[in-house]
């Protein structure tokens, strides 16, 4: 995933403003050769145990390159040898549950902040104790995201969501509702032929990380209670997640009559790099290869719904964690520590152009002034965190299903989410037995 290059500068501080508003809102038993370590101590002040070596774990490319270079400098300061190993970030909590006793698992790794509640159930991870001076340093979104039931584990890298891209060619004044989206797609669209396709809007139906914006505009949700905590009340069968389920039918009739297995994210990246696809819903994980492709385009908000309400995207937060199977606890959180300065994150975003999670990072003049960063920014304005919770893995397949089946015209609104609803009860309550 990655953000680079400055479009534009914006007003100073708006996307600091922007940011911070959006942000202001049974252990496993492991027996096996490795134990998980102890607790390292509270403090503030970290000294690495004597002889300790680290594995960290971290995705490729750029983020990858950027790992490396923190290991440096990490072992240059604290003559700590760190050796990265590529591990993408989405499989890494099941890879430490599997790698973790046999003692080949990683010191610290990166995951995604909707992880912790199965990693907090198992024991995989150390608390982070490092304290509020810590903290602090951090938007609320991605210490609220890093936090389990009681504990918190993360130290956050960099917050993320998703949003419109338009292709300024061909979009004079990007959209501010669905009903301009609309009448402008159509539009474009007119004369398009097999040999010559084209298409105002594109996106993916059946992921529910993209489809969840429309439900919770519409009122929709995935769990109640505090911070989507409550598995016992489940609301995508509820009367705004239906009408979700109509609107995103609706996109399928008037705007893009494909299958859903026919809408990939290459095809999209494609349509929208050659021109003939005016708006693309997507995260800023596909920025860089349309900055490859020399495609002059924005960023901005959802859509407003006819409810006068803006899409609710998920947010998410990268982060490390320290892995319970270490057996340097006080060098892993120190080096973890490290990797989430200021300084560091600075960096990260230099290299990768990911939106930083600390408050000082986002306050830079290079971030202040990148326009790209600013559209994602005021996206998060009105994102929800994705619930982090350990029920959470039982919903996206099925919500999933949902939307593809509604959107391929085999199941009604109601109908798919009364069923994708029953499928995730059954799965929790499988779960926790």
């Amino acid at each position: 995933m990655e953000l680079k290059k400055i479009f534009s500068v914006l007003a100073t501080g708006a996307l600091t403003a922007s940011l911070l508003a959006a942000c202001s809102g049974e252990s496993a038993n492991k027996s096996a050769p490795t134990q998980p370590a102890k607790k390292p101590a509270e403090a503030v002040k970290l000294e690495p145990e004597a002889g300790a070596t680290l594995k960290l774990w971290d995705n490729g490319g750029k983020e990858g390159a950027w790992a490396k270079a923190v290991a440096a400098e990490f072992t240059k300061k604290y003559s700590v040898p760190v050796k990265v190993e590529e591990s993408a970030h989405d499989k890494a909590a099941e890879k430490v549950d599997a790698a973790g006793p046999t003692g080949k698992g990683p010191d610290v790794f990166h995951a995604p902040h909707d992880h912790v509640g199965n990693m907090e159930n198992s024991g995989a991870i150390f608390e982070n104790k490092l304290g509020k001076a810590y903290t602090d340093r951090f938007v609320d979104a991605a210490i609220t995201g890093t936090t389990g039931k009681e504990k918190q584990y993360g130290f956050p890298l960099a917050v993320e969501t998703y949003a419109l891209y338009y292709n300024k060619k061909l979009v004079k004044e990007p959209a501010e509702t669905w009903e301009e989206l609309f009448k402008q797609a159509k539009e474009f669209q007119k004369g398009s032929t097999d040999k010559d396709r084209k298409y105002g809007l594109m996106l993916e139906p059946g992921n529910y990380y993209i489809a969840h914006s429309i439900v919770g505009g519409y009122g929709g949700y995935v769990f109640g209670g505090k911070n989507g905590t409550d598995v016992k009340d489940l609301g995508l069968d509820s009367k705004g997640a239906i009408q979700a389920g109509e609107f995103v039918k609706k996109i399928h009739d008037e705007l893009l009559p494909l299958k859903n297995e026919d809408i990939k994210g290459d095809l999209i990246s494609s349509m929208f790099n050659e021109g003939k696809l005016m708006y693309r819903i997507s995260g800023p994980w596909d920025i860089k290869n349309h900055q490859d492709a020399k495609v002059d385009f924005g960023v901005t908000t959802l859509p407003k719904l006819e409810n006068g309400k803006v899409p609710t995207s998920f947010s998410g937060i990268k982060a490390y964690y320290v892995s319970a199977y270490t057996k340097y606890p006080k060098a892993a959180t120190l080096l973890a520590e490290f990797a989430t300065s200021d300084e560091m994150l600075i960096k990260r975003y230099e290299m990768t152009g990911q939106m930083p999670a600390s408050k000082k990072a986002l306050e830079t003049d290079a971030i202040k002034n990148d326009a790209v960063l600013n559209g994602f920014a005021k996206q998060l304005k009105y994102a929800q965190p994705m619930p982090n919770i350990a029920e959470m893995q039982s919903v996206w397949e099925p919500a999933g299903k949902a939307f593809t089946a509604i959107w391929n015209g085999q199941a009604s609104p109601k109908e798919a989410l009364t069923n994708a609803t029953k499928d995730i009860k059954g799965k929790i309550e499988n779960q926790q037995k």
